[in-house]
Order: structure tokens, then C-alpha cells, then sequence
């Protein structure tokens, strides 16, 4: 069984994002073990704390190192990804030289409230990890809208052509 590395952008109590990766880790029982990384436990990068590497980051990149694959699951916040989404990729890309992106195999999905399902903030987010050297599965591309009802509270998918 892969293990995958789920980082959800999103640090809200009741994130969609979430519950869109919890649907899809239904969605992949038997086939993929997920395992969540909490960003909220993450500082704020700065450049000037990667002499003294915070524990955090540290674990973020143990995380990354042992799992098979990465999904990163963003909500859109004005045309692009959320701050704690990039704080984490800024960590994991840090220090110079020991890029934890580079050949990890990664993917990258997203829902939101409206129509186009994320799709500003997964473009921006497929040029960020392109140029840190990740390999993108690039398809299939997935830009849910999430509307109410659409995962359960068993966390299945509830319309048959979603699913």
C-alpha cells in the first residue's frame, strides 16, 4: 500500500478541503494509506530560522522523505493558495540544497463554494511546484465545487457521477 502525504490548505475548523480529502481517502481504502500533516503547526517561514531549523519543519520534511506521494489539497484565496499552504512548501523547500520536493511525486486538487472549483489556485500552485522540482500527476485535474450535500457526513460522495 503507498503511503501519501495529505496537505490540506486550509486551516478552518470546518474546511471543505478537508472533507474533500477525506472523501477521496474513502474514495482510496485498501489502495492508499493517508496521513495528514497538521500546516497549523508550522511558523511563519523566515529565512533567518533555518540555521536553528524549527521541530516542525523538521517533521514536515520526515513526512514528506517517507511518504510515496503527496496530495496537496487547496481552497482558491484571491487567485492563488493560502498562506499556510505556501508556509509549508516554503519550509519544505528550505534549507538551500535540501529541497524535499524535488522527484516527490505529487498531486494537486481542490474544491470551493463556487463553480470553477479552485482552479486559479491549483494553476498557481502547479507553477510553484514545477519549479521546485516536483513530478506532477497531471491528470486527472480535479476543480470541485463543493455543494452542500455533495459528501456526507460519512464522508462518501454522494452523487454516483462525482464519485
Amino acid at each position: 500500500m503507498k503511503k501519501i502525504l495529505v496537505l490540506v490548505g486550509s486551516n478552518r475548523k470546518e474546511s471543505i478541503n478537508h472533507k474533500f480529502a477525506q472523501a477521496l481517502e474513502k474514495l482510496a481504502d485498501g489502495r492508499l494509506a493517508f496521513e495528514y500533516f497538521d500546516l497549523t503547526t508550522l511558523p511563519m517561514y523566515n529565512d533567518d530560522d533555518v540555521g536553528a531549523y524549527p521541530a516542525a519543519a523538521q517533521q514536515l520534511k520526515d513526512s514528506v522523505a517517507a511518504a510515496d506521494g503527496v496530495l496537496l489539497v487547496t481552497p482558491e484565496h484571491n487567485r492563488s493558495i493560502p498562506a499556510v499552504l505556501k508556509n509549508a512548501i516554503d519550509w519544505g523547500s528550505r534549507p538551500w540544497g535540501q529541497n524535499s520536493w524535488t522527484g516527490k511525486a505529487t498531486a494537486i486538487v481542490g474544491s470551493s463554494p463556487g463553480a470553477m472549483g479552485a482552479i486559479a489556485a491549483q494553476i498557481h500552485l502547479r507553477s510553484i511546484m514545477v519549479s521546485l522540482g516536483a513530478t506532477l500527476l497531471t491528470s486527472p485535474e480535479v476543480y470541485l465545487q463543493m455543494k452542500p450535500g455533495l459528501v456526507d457526513e460519512n464522508n462518501d460522495i454522494a452523487n454516483e457521477d462525482t464519485r
